[in-house]
């Protein structure tokens, strides 16, 4: 909770296809119950939805932050957001507030494994990566429960830029104080190489305009984010064990 006497939310602005936005706008119904779910492939790649992720806990913050402290009686709690490392760690977060350490969650590279383990945490908003979208495997009652959960889903890039963008957030340097000592601490952890780490430097200069940080995210629907979970789509061990022992019409194929 070290954030909580040091970010507003007024540090935050939005903007939908350029016009002038609310956290609501961009999440609608949004609330300290969502729990938010980043979806991680690349070095350190949350970084890029840094901007919207602590405008989202710096709301929850606001929610009880009366209640809030490390002082006995003191409400100390976390948000319910979680990051979904793909195939490894690819960062440490615990800068930007994704805290306990169990929060972060290593996946086996696999669709369907991946959208078990987002379904497990009740996620409600999902993030992705910018990536083509690919054919990938399911059972059909895992779709189904997404669908019965996900609310918004939303693009981004490690790089804090996307195609096709229609949505941005503005972030000040106190924020970005956070996300540079997330990149600090993922090198000092070895989840970063020295040359990763130099070029995700380089690309949080280039977000910054007049004093904040703008990075750029896109709108997608749900079908298209469970797409985009990973780049691989051979189905794992585990998967096709699954589907062996579930009944025969449970296999959906996303096109």
């Amino acid at each position: 909770m070290h954030t909580i006497h040091l970010l507003k939310s007024e540090d935050y602005t939005f903007t939908i296809e350029e016009d002038k936005a609310l956290l609501e706008d961009v999440f609608p119904g949004f609330s300290d119950r969502d729990r938010i779910g980043i979806v991680v492939n690349s070095p350190c790649g949350a970084i890029g939805v840094s901007s919207l992720l602590m405008a989202s806990i710096t709301r929850y913050y606001d929610v009880h932050r009366m209640k809030l402290g490390n002082d006995y009686g003191k409400l100390r709690i976390y948000p319910e957001y979680f990051i979904f490392h793909i195939g490894k760690k690819h960062g440490d977060f615990r800068n930007l507030e994704i805290w306990p350490p169990h929060k972060e969650i290593i996946v086996e590279n696999d669709p369907e494994q991946i959208l078990e383990q987002i379904n497990d945490r009740g996620i409600t908003r999902l993030l992705v990566e910018d990536i083509p979208p690919a054919s990938s495997v399911f059972l059909r009652e895992t779709i189904s429960s997404a669908e019965q959960r996900i609310v918004s889903c939303i693009a981004y890039s490690s790089t804090g830029r996307v195609q096709k963008a229609d949505l941005t957030g503005k972030s000040n340097e106190r924020t970005e104080e956070f996300v540079l000592a997330a990149l600090d601490d993922s090198k000092r952890l070895e989840y970063l190489s020295e040359d990763e780490y130099q070029e995700l430097l380089k690309g949080r200069i280039d977000l910054k305009s007049n004093g904040s940080v703008i990075e750029t995210y896109r709108r997608i629907d749900l079908s298209t984010a469970i797409r985009m979970l990973t780049k691989n789509v051979k189905v794992s061990d585990t998967t096709n064990k699954f589907l062996m022992e579930s009944n025969p019409n449970a296999r959906q194929e996303i096109m």
